[in-house]
């Protein structure tokens, strides 16, 4: 398991991911080897989730650079050192500590996840060398050519970089798996000469056996309703500024004040451009920034809060953020802004919930705020089944890449 995202990083979904099948598969019937990077690639650190990766796990750190923090000069590095991701010295030494591991544990397939394109590159190199089935896992589409005058990623060179690694996928690997069905859709429309049974969707999922467990006694009461984002906000991908123009709006109208509403925004990544926002919508006061926090912590913040947002731009509609999962698995009211005809809003209504509007307009931010709010107060906002979430632990998602693996492999377990 060829994996950047990785403990000891603090921060990103993409750990969850990887240490959600590190931890489950041994279960499955199969034995995890993860290669990531040593802890000097990482920016932010942090253990609390070492512990969570399981004893069955055998981890392997190999040197990795970040050129805009290890090989920069005055800020400022060759962009070739960049190609295909800050890590991509990662290569270097992550390929002959993989071909060792090959040779000591005889592994029946290689896995490797993006978006840190670098793991891809490594397992293809393993993949040529060694002959193992390869199995890409792609979180985050590579590429996105549905407007022309805005393509991802949108410098030319890396967006030939990441098509030639998306072609090396489609040559090499033994099967292709995306999170969500608009991703596996993109895919397909790209990659016309792979089969379709070489698609596979594994969607995100939450941990059920955290002991994460609701504060204790009933909630009560609470004059100012609590609304959490928690997560990175990126500007173009989950833009809220249609948002805030809604809340100074509803304020301005005398329906939002600061003491019957809050939004907290948790861990947003960008801090510094969303409190310039803040301040032009004239909104500090009902909008609160706060820093990154334990995994552990923030779950507990989540089942807290009187209702969880969602954000999630129209040019993200093959995506499903990952917090998704873990907003279902805390049973709390959600609100989602996003794009009703994308994966994020499919994925919700298919859970049974509704309270969606269109991130991309104030006028129905503001409707659906409103809604939202009444509904949540009332204690009739939708949630998901006990039955639906179920169905979208890790355990599960475990469950079917071991299948994956059993057939890739050629292997059928008793």
């Amino acid at each position: 398991m060829i994996a950047y995202h990785f403990p000891p990083l603090a921060g990103g979904s993409g750990i969850l991911r990887t240490l959600g099948f590190a931890r489950h598969l041994p279960d499955c019937g199969w034995q995890p080897l993860v290669l990531s990077p040593s802890a000097l690639a990482y920016a932010q650190r942090g253990d609390s989730q070492l512990a969570r990766s399981g004893a069955q796990a055998t981890v392997r750190r190999t040197l990795a650079l970040d050129a805009a923090r290890h090989l920069a000069i005055g800020g400022r590095y060759p962009r070739c050192l960049a190609l295909p991701d800050r890590w991509s010295s990662w290569w270097l030494s992550a390929v002959p500590a993989g071909l060792r591991m090959i040779r000591q544990y005889r592994p029946d397939a290689i896995w490797s996840t993006y978006p840190i394109a670098t793991a891809h590159l490594i397992a293809l190199t393993l993949q040529k060398l060694s002959g193992l089935p390869w199995i890409a896992d792609q979180r985050d589409p590579m590429l996105d050519d549905s407007d022309p005058l805005a393509p991802y990623p949108p410098e030319p060179r890396l967006h030939r970089m990441h098509a030639w690694i998306e072609q090396r996928i489609a040559a090499r690997s033994a099967a292709i798996v995306c999170t969500t069905p608009g991703a596996i859709a993109a895919h397909q429309r790209r990659l016309e000469q792979v089969a379709g049974e070489r698609f596979h969707l594994i969607e995100n999922g939450h941990d059920d056996d955290e002991g994460v467990a609701p504060p204790d006694g009933p909630r009560g009461h609470r004059s100012r309703f609590l609304l959490l984002h928690s997560g990175v906000i990126y500007p173009s991908e989950r833009d809220p500024q249609a948002l805030f123009e809604a809340l100074a709006r509803l304020r301005g109208d005398g329906v939002l004040h600061a003491r019957n509403f809050q939004l907290v925004l948790r861990a947003t990544g960008h801090d510094a451009w969303l409190a310039g926002l803040l301040a032009q919508y004239g909104v500090e006061d009902l909008v609160t920034l706060a820093p990154l926090q334990p995994h552990g912590a923030a779950l507990q913040e989540m089942l807290a809060a009187d209702g969880l947002l969602l954000l999630q731009a129209a040019n993200c509609n093959a995506q499903i953020p990952a917090k998704l999962y873990e907003y279902l698995r805390c049973r709390r009211p959600i609100l989602a802004l996003t794009d009703l005809a994308g994966d994020s809003a499919a994925k919700l209504r298919q859970c049974g919930i509704d309270t969606i509007g269109q991130l991309a307009s104030s006028g129905d931010c503001a409707r659906a705020l409103l809604r939202f709010l009444e509904l949540a107060r009332a204690g009739g906002a939708p949630l998901a089944s006990d039955s639906t979430i179920a169905l979208q632990t890790r355990q599960a998602r475990s469950r079917s890449l071991a299948d994956l693996l059993d057939h890739v492999s050629h292997r059928r377990t008793p």
